[in-house]
């Protein structure tokens, strides 16, 4: 398994020196330490004064506090204790003490006891250790001494104790990071550090609790998974956290919550692990969807929700001073968010952890496209800005908050999410694991009505998909995703290629299953969806896709039954998001024919406000071949020998695609030599893109090309690309500068056929242009060393 850290020799002397630098004799701290500090609170009347949003919920807080107490009961102790760091007023911290009182007089605060052994600590016991803790810490001052230790005792007794005896202990624990080592595993074990820290004045001993959770968490971070359990590794080598966006941000939030706490209570550290938080943060940025005067939406893969975000783990690592100013800019797309595990300003936690106030990029430092490979993400856009598009694509593993949808994708654009996620919904419904979990809720392929297997979501899959050679260019993107190993009990190839060309996104199929069978493609869509011509067009208020399928050939509307040989769709009806009773429609694609290998070409069109619906002829069969919409890219059919191909002329450039079918393993020893409409090439996929209007015979007019899994590529014996090992490349020239994505082995030595290049850059890095003897572009990348 890919570890996402790497090992340092320095760990082994920092776990022996560790009790020695954290518990050093100190005069007790005074309270409040964790989170209502005298700095935050003072801060935060000081912003009050002249931020009108900080006040207005400062004071909506202070109201309610007021109006609890008007009652003879009642309230939320969290937001009484911070009126009584912000006022000093007693009266609160009496409400707030009663509160407490009442929590730590409970007989316990959890326990399972459907699980052998019984579970004596869960997400109750993590619940309940930070509303006591943080109460606790707030209104220390008004407690008396008898008050402190009693309190302190209790806390321990129900909230300290079974979270590290089950958890963590040597001598007691039931639990392992192999089982629930992902969100449960840092809500229970950071809060019991949390709680720890807020007793350690009282209880000398659970300062070293504390340090010792800091000390475990490095394993938490660094888990990779396990072969016997089939489990995944908690976070990818870039920062994603496998269970979903919704969960990352529970998991690692409870984790930066008790770092804060440390921080305040005990000292800074500086951990092995700081560098994937930071990266877990772009991750979060990278899953997001921003939207103009719209809630920030996310992608929902798993047991998430459309607007789930990182807003708490950003603001945290802010807190923290390990922010950057891409965690602003999203902060602020953040600030309308449904998303009820934020750190709003309308909670106690939110106002004091406000960031401050700060010049905010218009769009962030990262890429349009970013790929987490061992977990299987991948996202594509063609814009950071506001209600642009983004491609999201999941295939990797399945298991327990991650769903059966290797291979699956979805869509969002101009502000609207339009080929969607089948979401999630209670896990006490049966309709859960019936249907939310399954392929049948997802965009993939199935075959004799299977993808995954049903059981996958409980058991796990022990091969899972993957995610390959992601290209990001101005015009051109690539992902390359491979759902064999998930759904290897019917297929032999189950392979997904994502080729985005300008307004155009093809979605290639490359399938082959052990038998003979019927294949169905699901599409599921959010809102409209009508068939129009050889188009479903796909709406949700003036946000618009096509959907056009190209290989098989489509049904045009009309008399299936004079026409058997084309591609069918019927409507089929799946649940609409968390619920269990609200059916919404999706569309299956089935090819007339049953078989164990083809292809799938899809085209998505994205519409904008252009491309007007327009009225077209209908034939006395009800058939119409023309598109609905006006102004569209001109996408034309074509093949030969051994060949699919799809031309698009959009944007004045003309890009054709090839489909190499000799390519798709079916030769053993042999390669995939073919002939294209005289490119030769033993490329998988291969695209060549022209000026409009330029001649189309001559390779110097070539303004870009790309190679899907490709050695050569030549025209008239004119070498454009060749390479010993295949490889999967994106080339494109613009005057006398051209821009190189090359990816393959650890070796390559490429030559290209563009004559007179000034400036060359490759992988984004510059590098000096040079060319061999034979007046051809030499590029190398050598990884072995």
């Amino acid at each position: 398994m890919n570890h996402p850290l790497k090992p340092y020799l320095f760990l082994v002397i920092f776990s022996l020196l560790w009790p020695s630098i954290s518990l050093q004799a100190q005069t007790p701290k005074a309270h409040p330490y964790l989170f209502y500090t005298p700095q935050r609170t003072e801060r935060l009347k000081e912003r009050i004064k002249t931020d009108t949003l900080l006040a207005n919920r400062w004071q909506a807080i202070r109201k309610r506090c007021d109006q609890w107490l008007s009652e003879p009961k009642g309230g939320n102790m969290e937001q009484l204790a911070l009126a009584y760091t912000m006022t000093g007023e007693k009266r609160y911290a009496d409400r707030a003490r009663t509160l407490l009182n009442e929590l730590v007089g409970r007989a316990f605060w959890d326990g399972m006891d459907d699980r052998t052994p019984r579970w004596n600590a869960g997400l109750g016991t993590s619940h309940s250790n930070w509303t006591a803790s943080v109460t606790y810490d707030a209104i220390y001052t008004a407690l008396t001494s008898e008050e402190r230790k009693t309190i302190a005792d209790r806390i321990v007794k129900l909230g300290i104790d079974p979270s590290i005896a089950d958890w963590v202990s040597k001598d007691k624990r039931i639990q392992s990071l192999n089982n629930m080592g992902h969100n449960w595993w840092a809500a229970v074990v950071f809060e019991a550090g949390i709680a720890s820290l807020a007793v350690m004045n009282e209880v000398p001993q659970a300062k070293k609790w504390a340090a010792d959770i800091m000390q475990d968490s490095r394993q938490w971070f660094a888990f990779a998974g396990s072969v016997l359990e089939n489990k995944p590794a908690n976070f990818d080598q870039a920062g994603g956290f496998y269970e979903s966006v919704n969960y990352a941000n529970y998991g690692v939030s409870e984790y930066l919550l008790f770092r804060v706490a440390y921080t305040s209570a005990v000292g800074a550290v500086k951990m092995p692990y700081d560098d994937l938080l930071k990266k877990t943060v772009d991750w979060f940025i990278n899953a997001s969807y921003p939207r103009a005067g719209k809630p920030l939406m996310s992608l929902n893969f798993g047991d998430s929700n459309d607007f789930a975000n990182g807003d708490r783990p950003a603001k945290l690592l802010i807190a923290l001073g390990m922010g950057n100013d891409d965690y602003y800019w999203y902060l602020q797309q953040t600030s309308r968010s449904r998303f009820g595990e934020d750190l709003s300003p309308n909670t106690p936690m939110g106002l004091l952890y406000q960031p401050e106030s700060k010049l905010i990029p218009t769009i962030p430092s990262l890429p349009t496209a970013a790929l987490y490979s061992s977990m299987g993400w991948g996202m594509l856009r063609n814009s950071w800005k506001p209600d642009a598009t983004l491609l999201g694509v999941k295939c990797g593993s399945t298991w327990n908050h991650a769903h059966a949808d290797a291979g699956s994708f979805v869509l969002y654009h101009k502000g609207e999410y339009l080929l969607i996620d089948g979401g999630d919904v209670g896990y006490g419904n049966p309709e859960y694991s019936s249907y939310f979990v399954t392929s049948w809720a997802h965009n993939v392929l199935m075959f004799n009505g299977e993808a995954q297997d049903s059981r996958d979501q409980y058991n796990a899959v022990k091969n899972p998909g993957r995610l390959y050679n992601l290209i990001d260019g101005d015009n051109l993107k690539y992902l390359l995703a491979d759902a064999t190993g998930p759904t290897s009990r019917n297929f032999l190839r189950n392979y997904r290629n994502f080729l985005w060309i300008g307004n155009v996104i093809l979605v290639i199929d490359d399938v082959r299953t052990y038998d003979i069978g019927k294949f169905d493609y699901l599409l599921h869509f959010a809102d409209k969806a009508v068939k129009r011509g050889p188009d479903f067009e796909i709406t949700k208020d003036s946000a618009a896709i096509l959907f056009r399928p190209l290989y098989p050939e489509m049904l045009p509307l009309g008399y299936p039954h004079d026409l058997p040989e084309k591609m069918k769709f019927r409507t089929e009806y799946g649940l609409k998001d968390r619920t269990t009773n609200v059916q919404i429609p999706y569309y299956v694609l089935s090819p007339p024919e049953k078989t164990d290998r083809t292809k799938f070409v899809n085209a998505i069109l994205l519409l904008d406000e252009t491309n007007r619906s327009i009225q077209t002829a209908t034939g006395s069969s009800g058939a119409s071949g023309g598109a609905g919409r006006s102004n569209l890219p001109i996408i034309e059919k074509f093949e030969g020998t051994n060949y699919l191909g799809v031309r698009i002329t959009q944007n004045k450039q003309v890009t054709e695609v090839y489909i190499n079918l000799l390519a798709d393993g079916r030769l053993m020893h042999r390669n995939a030599n073919a002939i294209m409409n005289n490119w030769e090439t033993d490329a998988y996929i291969s695209a060549v893109t022209f000026p409009e209007g330029a001649d189309r015979q001559d390779p110097a007019q070539l303004s870009s090309f790309f190679i899907s899994n490709g050695s050569y590529l030549r025209r008239a014996g004119k070498p454009i690309l060749s390479s010993l090992s295949k490889v999967f490349m994106y080339a494109a020239k613009t005057g006398n500068q051209l821009d190189v994505q090359l990816q393959g082995q650890p070796l390559i030595e490429a030559s290209l056929g563009f004559e007179k290049v000034g400036k060359l850059t490759v992988n984004t890095k510059i590098v000096s242009p040079q060319y061999d003897s034979d007046k051809l572009l030499r590029i190398e990348i050598d990884e072995t060393k």
